[in-house]
């Protein structure tokens, strides 16, 4: 199999904010709109260069949704920023009305999400968001696994004419996919090609199944790794490929197994070819209090979980 190398690890969230701090110079057509979380979603290079485009709407998450599709109307891209839980739950009237309904070209950026927000607990991580936001007609929904794609992916989506949700995280984690990448909207990234079973996988549990597939390596079994990092639209033809080829696959997510990545392939495996299936989720509960990797660990979403769920499957082959 491909080996990967962690080049540095470092927060998603600070990919973001390259991202948008470079759209800033390159796109006069980019403002961004921030819930009192600056620091947070890493957005001072941006208001350090351009102050005029940016605007603190303070602690009025619905407010600030609600400026976002207005700024479109006079051709504007805003970006819109704070904690996923606030970006989707709070303000989840405000998205379906005024930006959903009437397709309007609003990114909605959403840092701290899933269980590795850690500490702050279960109130802030919100494991539902992928299921809010896919379920919304005409709503791009994107987890991106690294820095470097997510500074891909805030670039690219500035480019796409229409409303994004763009998932990230606060955790420090590794960094292995290109610096210089092209970001593509719904297009699945094949990272390891295996004949035994499929893995797919999306956000921070993409490092994890690679780490997984090599230890599967090492017992004899064969696993192609795929990289969802667009849950909708899903890259339908690609997972049918692999599965045609391996007979089985494994999702992972770090989302409720309710409502994500999951269900989305199974719906498209229930519709062209029923196969076995395992799921590497949160099982329909909240979280709690701990640091990422005690959470991590406990609520079975890391490499030792996808291999164990890998067995599973292939046993049902």
């Amino acid at each position: 199999m491909k080996k990967y190398t962690n080049t540095g690890s470092k927060d998603t969230r600070s990919g973001f904010g390259a991202g948008l701090a470079e759209l800033g110079r390159t796109n006069e057509n980019v403002v961004a709109l921030c819930a009192d979380l600056i620091g947070s979603l890493k957005m001072d290079e941006f208001i350090k260069d351009n102050p005029e485009r940016f605007f603190q709407i303070g602690i009025a998450e619905a407010n600030m949704i609600g400026i976002a599709a207005g700024f479109t109307i006079g051709g504007k891209i805003p970006f819109t920023g704070t904690f996923a839980n606030f970006s989707t739950g709070r303000v989840y009237d405000q998205i379906r009305q005024s930006i959903a309904y009437s397709n309007k070209n609003v990114k909605i950026c959403a840092s701290h999400a899933g269980l590795t927000l850690g500490e702050d607990g279960a109130t802030h991580q919100i494991l539902e968001d992928i299921g809010l936001m896919k379920m919304l007609p005409g709503m791009t929904v994107i987890n991106t696994c690294d820095y470097n794609q997510t500074k891909a992916a805030t670039l690219a989506i500035a480019e796409y004419q229409g409303p994004v949700y763009l998932r990230f995280g606060r955790p420090v984690v590794a960094n292995f996919t290109e610096a210089d990448q092209k970001f593509e909207i719904g297009k699945a990234l094949m990272l390891s090609e295996g004949t035994d079973v499929t893995i797919v996988a999306t956000g921070h549990l993409v490092w994890e199944a690679l780490q997984a597939a090599e230890q599967l390596e090492k017992e004899g079994i064969s696993a192609e790794v795929i990289n969802i990092h667009t849950i909708k639209p899903l890259d339908e033809e690609a997972i049918l490929k692999s599965v045609s080829k391996t007979g089985c696959i494994v999702t992972a997510e770090e989302h409720n197994f309710l409502g994500g990545l999951g269900e989305s392939v199974a719906r498209v495996l229930a519709i062209n070819s029923p196969l076995p299936q395992e799921f590497v989720a949160v099982q329909d509960t909240f979280g709690e209090s701990g640091t990422p990797e005690e959470l991590m660990e406990k609520y079975g979403l890391n490499a030792q979980a996808i291999v164990a769920k890998t067995k599973a499957v292939l046993a049902r082959k």
